[in-house]
């Protein structure tokens, strides 16, 4: 990858994402009013958004779905057209704007093969949530009172006794959960529409027949770790890791990524996260000390996620993330995305960037201006905005949210003169930074303690 062909990419937009992207906002701003009566901006926003698809093999479909319920007609079928174009017209601005990152990454990606649905769903379950789906959609999210939002209680408490339903489980429980924060709805400000409608859209689609994934394959080699991506939330806090692939027995590199995840607390937060993690003592001891993982038949999912069993995982020779991104990360193929995933929030793609001169806000690329994703710097790390200020290299995730964000994972930088790498994921097996040590023991082990007192009230 050159500079200059990554500036190229900073300089403009796909043709066409704009529009597309106004015809999502038009449909989310119909659907917080609700399809229950359907005024004039709403039945504007409707035909729009079929008109941009017409041409499309679901064209004639979308069509009658937007007359429908324009005149009031509200059935499940036209909702799941509705949805599948909204997903659609997301899904070809994340096609246009990943086409390019490739492009100037000189990146090659693996098509994506049609997968059936999982068999043996239990139809009435997904019924269920399509219902309260629907109900969403018919009331608006400015209609939504705590009743609306507890009658899907009974549907996710179904869902989470399927195991391949979870997924969908936690999704609508995730929804209603906001949901339930916000109510009454009719009183916010500012409605996150543009999330809430992603979700009940992904939500809907899910609940026609169920996941379709595709099947894992059992893969062997070395995993050779880029970086660590934590996304740390009130209640869980999980840790994706992006990586290498070198299969066994030779054959071209891949990108892969691999997550291990656990529930937590408010008051658990810092350093202390990763403690909730000590069950994966391979994984973590791999990312604290940086090392490759030599890995047997983990299931790899199409769209590139390893299954992490940290039993089936043993910690090699160290290796440098900065050395496998400059030597491998040019190579390596990418997995294709699942028709679900392809939103452009969902793009995050490893790259390298070293040489480049920063202000702590932006780094010249090519000489365009690249924006830090700061806020997603962990703090449970030891990798602060000061550090990526001064750095000059970065194994970092390229994001897209209405223009180009570079998320760092790890910087190369100077700490006292001296030329140093740091991590994201370093503090995975406990802080190395005094201070950081010194502030832990002050405030004592909070896992320790929560889970003596979990343990007792278990025992009463």
């Amino acid at each position: 990858m050159t500079d200059t062909r990554l500036g190229e990419l900073l300089t403009g937009l796909p043709a066409g994402t704009g529009e597309a992207l106004d015809l999502v906002t038009g449909f989310d701003g119909a659907f917080a009013l609700g399809f229950a009566r359907v005024g004039e901006e709403a039945e504007s926003a409707l035909s729009g958004l079929a008109g941009a698809l017409a041409a499309t093999p679901v064209g004639a479909r979308i069509a009658e779905a937007a007359e429908k319920v324009a005149a009031g007609s509200v059935a499940d079928e036209h909702l799941a057209a509705l949805a599948g174009g909204r997903a659609a017209l997301l899904g070809a601005v994340h096609d246009a704007l990943l086409s390019g990152l490739d492009a100037a990454l000189g990146r090659t990606r693996e098509a994506w093969q049609p997968a059936a649905p999982a068999a043996g769903i239990p139809v009435n379950l997904l019924e269920g949530c399509r219902v309260w789906l629907r109900e969403l959609a018919i009331t608006g999210w400015r209609g939504v009172d705590h009743d609306l939002v507890t009658a899907c209680d009974q549907a996710v408490e179904a869902l989470l006794g399927v195991p391949e339903l979870r997924g969908l489980a936690v999704l609508l429980d995730g929804l209603a959960a906001e949901l339930r924060a916000s109510c009454p709805v009719a009183t916010v400000d500012r409605l996150p529409a543009r999330r809430w409608a992603d979700l009940w859209t992904r939500g809907l689609l899910l609940a026609q027949s169920g996941p379709w994934q595709g099947t894992a394959e059992p893969v062997s080699g070395r995993l050779l770790v880029l970086g660590a991506d934590v996304h740390e939330h009130g209640t869980v806090v999980r840790v994706q890791v992006h990586g290498v692939l070198e299969p066994a027995g030779g054959g071209t590199p891949r990108l892969v990524r691999t997550s291990v995840a656990a529930a937590k607390v408010e008051t658990i937060v810092g350093p202390a996260v990763w403690r909730l993690l000590a069950g994966y003592p391979v994984l973590m001891g791999a990312l604290a000390e940086r090392r490759v993982l030599d890995v047997t038949d983990l299931p790899l999912l199409p769209g590139g996620d390893l299954v992490w069993h940290d039993d089936r995982a043993t910690a090699g020779a160290e290796a440098d993330p900065f050395t496998t991104a400059r030597v491998m990360l040019g190579g390596a193929v990418a997995a294709p995305v699942p028709p679900l995933d392809r939103h452009p929030v969902r793009i995050a793609e490893p790259v390298l960037l070293e040489g480049y001169t920063t202000d702590g806000t932006t780094l010249d690329v090519g000489g365009e201006g690249l924006e830090w994703d700061l806020d997603r710097l962990p703090a449970c790390g030891p990798l602060t905005p000061e550090l990526v200020a001064a750095s000059t290299g970065c194994v970092g995730l390229l994001r897209w949210d209405g223009r180009w964000l570079l998320q760092p994972l790890a910087v190369q930088t100077a700490v006292k003169r001296k030329p140093v790498a740091v991590h994201t994921a370093d503090w995975a097996t406990g802080p190395t930074d005094p201070k950081a040590v010194k502030a832990e023991a002050k405030a004592g082990d909070v896992v320790a303690v929560l889970r003596e007192r979990a343990g007792r009230l278990l025992r009463k």
